[in-house]
This record gives C-alpha cells, structure tokens and sequence, in this order.
C-alpha cells in the first residue's frame, strides 16, 4: 500500500487550520471506506477476482456488506481515471468527516440548550426547504452506493470550503448576454434581477462565473458575457449545482467539475424538457393511483446560453416545498434517512420508526414493518402506474425523493430532479398524452426493457434496498419478511399488468456503476438475484 498522500493538507493548514487536526485524522477511516465501497462495487458487479477474494454477508439485490477493508482504493483497480477519482474521493470525505466533526457538537448543544431529543426536532419550524438541506447534510458520505460520491475533480481545496455540501452558503452570480445567446426561459421577474439594455439573463454559480472567467476571457472583454453586479447567497444542497436562494425556488446550475463519474454541467436538452415534463407528469399525476400524494416539485423554467456546447451556462428553476405542507407535516431527504443524527447517534430512518411507532403502537420490530409496508404504498403506486400506463420512468433513487411524515407516518412524497427519467415513447403514445422532447434527447427510448430497468434500480434496489437493509440494523426487521411487504404492494399495484412479470422476475437489472466507468460508456446492467421473486 502506498503512504496516505495529503494533497490538500498545506493548504488547509493556512485556509482552516482549526479543521487540520480532525482531516490528518480522517484520513484513514475516509481510505478504508472508499476501498470498501469500491470493493462491495466490484464484488456486485462480478468484476476480476473480487468475488474470491472479498468475504462479507449477501443482502438483496446481491448487494454485500463487507468487512472494513484496509486498503489504499487505488491499488484495487488499474484503470487511470478512476484511480484519480478514487484518490480526490478519499481526500474530499476526510474533509468532510472533518468538517461535520466540527459542526456536530453545536447540534448537541443546541439539542440540549432546546430540551430537544434529536436534530429533526431541534428544526421544526424550520422552512421545508431550508430543513431539507440541512438534513441532506448529514449525508457526508454522498452517493449510498458509489465507492466516488466525494470525488471533487477540479476543485480545490477553497473551493471545497466555499461550496461544498458541509458550507453554510455559496452564490449565484449573473451574466447579462445578447438575446441570440440565450435559450429558453426568462428567468429575471422570478429571480427579482434586473437586465438592462434588451439583454437575456444567465444565472450562474459563482464558482463557474470565476471559471468562465478565465477560460473565456476574451468573451468577457469583448462585451459577449457582462458580470451584473447583483450576487445571491444560497446553501448548496447534496447535488451542488442545485442551489437554494432565499425563496421557494432551487436553481439547478452548471457545475463543470466531476462528482461520482459524472461532469456536472447541464445539457440544452435539459433546461428545455424539464418544463416540459412538468406540465406532462402535473397532468399524469392526478390520474394514476397515489398520484394525489405526489408533490412535484416541477420544473417550470429552464435556460441555456449558447456558449461552446451550450453545457456551461444552463439553469433549471426547479419549485420548492414552502407554502405546500400541512401542519406538522415534516420533510426529510431520502438520501439522509441512512445518516447520523448527530444528537443521537442513530439514523434519521431509526428515528422516524420510533416515532411511528409512538403513533401507531406495537413493538419495534412490528413498526419497522409497519411503516416500510406504508413508504412502500407511499412510493411505488405513482411510479410503477406511471411507467406502466404512461410510458414514465422516474428515476426514484433516494437522492430525488423527499418523503415527508406526520408522527413518523409515510404521508407524502416530494419528486425532484427530472433529467435522469426515461420516457418510453410508444406507452406515453397510446396513453394519449403528448410530450415535445428536445430533439436527441437521451431520456427518450423506444425499448420496454429500458424503462423498467430505470425504474426497477431505482425505485426498488437504491431506494427501498438501502431502507430495507437499514431497518434490519435499527430495529431487527427480518430481510426476507421485509420484501414480502413490498411484493404485497407490487402485487396491488400491477395486478393483471404485464410489468408484473419483469419487477418479480428471478434476476432483475442492476445498473453497474464501475463497470460503466470502466468501459466509459452509458447505462450498463448486470442480472442480480432478486428478492421479490419469492413468494410465501
């Protein structure tokens, strides 16, 4: 094993000195969890000699969970790319585990101080949206299921301070352009900022201001790109190029750095669909069962500047969750139900089953399955009927969905993020609705397996997998038992549907993250066993 390489330390010494201490010693925990993740990936996905030479326990889906493996990520492949992912991944979650180290004794103070029991509690009041970044915050880990959700390729050290998910704020910067320059929606009346001189708006996130700057300088000196003096604060969320200014309005933003595998700039197609599909899936919505729960948070206006391939200047206004919910009404990001509340040392999923259980009565491990039977009912009938119906596969991973609960209690579910779904062409046409998408766009498919292979990862191996997995530690909920509650729900749902047949089939499509980065192509899929075969 080479030695651990602290490329980031000089510098944090003079940025955050009183952050070094808890970074060096990180540094390790960050290396060993990483070359688990990337090894459990491996392992999954039937990739070299993983399987002979990892040993851990089978879960779902043949997902395993190994024992900690003490090794440097890198050594473990030898593709160069991703070893530069997986060492910035390293070096971006010891920071991170620095960051939150430092963060968390004041939620314990303020817990304390408040005669509160837990984090959720001390944020009651707190606006929805504001709420559900500061859950998605404890997430520090990012993607449940990539060996790489802290790889920040392009950033430094500042920039990760400044911008990254742990960061009290960032900003949004604006770009005054020549109309023809300018793509799609304008965005001024809704974001309160004036364009003098017949000019379009771009808002921008003021890290690729800063790095458009001195990419293009020649752009901004000829007059094509001018800095409007207007800047607004706004909190990263656990996507950082969505951000969220005072309001009700995230913005989805060009980001050209790399986070997992992926670059995070915009494409046109998608500030031109997101609109689009939002006035399609409003109306699809209050047509299929459980859609009257589904809170959309829409995507009502989209621009592009048309400036290279039109990827670094985009922004998507996606709708917040302020003024829609109930009283007591309370959200909490999936992606965050797996992370630590800080005050009580347990997840936020284990907190919410003891208040469900508090509600509803009965034992611990009844109310695990109590209420994974009710998030089941709560997820799956709108999406499986929109994909079977409609020809819709959302992509209902745990980073787009946003539960909220009453007591504990599944009540509502808040959709996000529309760039990742899969529209199967010939359903939504004898469904009788009309979609425009932007010509050439990926999520347009014309193959059945396809789309429910989007929605069978998704929904039920990132989603419900990582839930169910959890509450077997949390509170002893037996495996088996678990995925018979969601096949009582699928059964329900696409009862007589052909789609049936595929959800419950002996494998089902796994989407193989590395493997993907490793060929540097797109969707791949490996065949894993599947629990919802079964039937008792």
């Amino acid at each position: 094993m080479r030695p651990l390489t602290d490329p980031i330390g000089a510098e944090l010494a003079e940025l955050a000195p009183h952050l070094l201490d808890g970074y060096a010693a990180a540094l390790p925990r960050a290396r060993v969890t990483v070359a688990t993740r990337l090894a459990e990936a491996l392992w999954r996905e039937d990739l070299g000699d993983a399987r002979a030479r990892f040993r851990g326990r089978r879960h779902a889906f043949d997902r395993v969970l190994l024992d900690p493996v003490d090794a440097d990520p890198v050594d473990l492949v030898s593709h160069e790319g991703l070893r530069a992912e997986l060492d910035s991944a390293v070096h971006g979650l010891a920071l991170a585990y620095a960051r939150r180290s430092a963060q968390d004794p004041g939620h314990r103070a303020a817990a304390a101080a408040n005669g509160v029991a837990d984090l959720p509690a001390l944020l009651d009041g707190t606006p929805p949206d504001e709420r559900t970044v500061r859950l998605e915050q404890l997430a520090v880990e990012g993607h449940n299921l990539h060996p790489c959700g802290r790889t920040r390729l392009g950033w430094g050290t500042g920039d990760m301070i400044a911008h990254d998910l742990e960061s009290e704020s960032t900003a949004i910067g604006f770009l005054s352009v020549r109309p023809e320059l300018a793509l799609g929606d304008d965005l001024s009346e809704r974001l309160g900022v004036a364009v003098p001189g017949g000019r379009r708006l771009l808002p921008v996130h003021i890290w690729q201001l800063r790095h458009l700057t001195g990419r293009h300088p020649e752009l901004f000196a000829d007059g094509t790109l001018r800095v409007l003096d207007q800047v607004l604060p706004a909190r990263p969320t656990a996507a950082l190029r969505t951000v969220l200014p005072a309001g009700a309005t995230y913005l989805k933003l060009s980001l050209d750095i790399q986070v997992t595998s992926t670059r995070r700039s915009i494409s046109i197609a998608s500030t031109r669909n997101g609109p689009e599909l939002s006035r399609v899936l409003s109306q699809l919505l209050e047509r299929v069962p459980g859609g009257d729960r589904v809170l959309l948070m829409a995507e009502p206006m989209g621009v592009a500047g048309l400036l290279e391939d039109g990827r670094q200047l985009s922004t998507i206004a996606r709708d917040g969750l302020g003024g829609r919910l109930a009283p007591g009404e309370q959200p909490y990001p999936a992606s965050a139900l797996a992370a630590t509340d800080p005050v009580t040392g347990r997840t936020l999923l284990a907190g919410l089953v003891d208040r469900y259980a508090r509600t509803r009565g009965g034992s611990s491990s009844a109310a695990a399955a109590g209420f994974l039977g009710e998030y089941a009912a709560l997820l799956l009938p709108p999406v499986l009927a929109l994909a079977a119906r409609h020809g819709i596969g959302l992509e209902a991973h745990l980073q787009n969905c946003v539960p909220t609960f009453v007591g504990g209690v599944p009540h509502r579910l808040a959709l996000r993020d529309l760039a990742g779904l899969r529209v199967h062409q010939p359903r939504l046409a004898a469904s009788g609705a009309a979609l425009h998408l932007w010509p050439g766009s990926v999520i347009g498919t014309e193959e059945e397996a396809v789309l429910l292979a989007k929605v069978a990862y998704t929904a039920f191996q990132a989603h419900l997998g990582e839930l169910v997995l959890r509450l077997g530690q949390s509170h002893a909920l037996d495996e088996a038992a678990a995925w018979q509650i969601v096949r009582d729900v699928v059964d329900e749902a696409l009862a007589g549907h052909p789609d049936h047949a595929f959800y419950t089939a002996p494998t089902v499509p796994h989407k193989a993250l590395t493997r993907m980065r490793l060929a540097g192509t797109g969707d791949l899929y490996v065949p894993v066993q599947n629990p919802l075969h079964a039937r008792s």
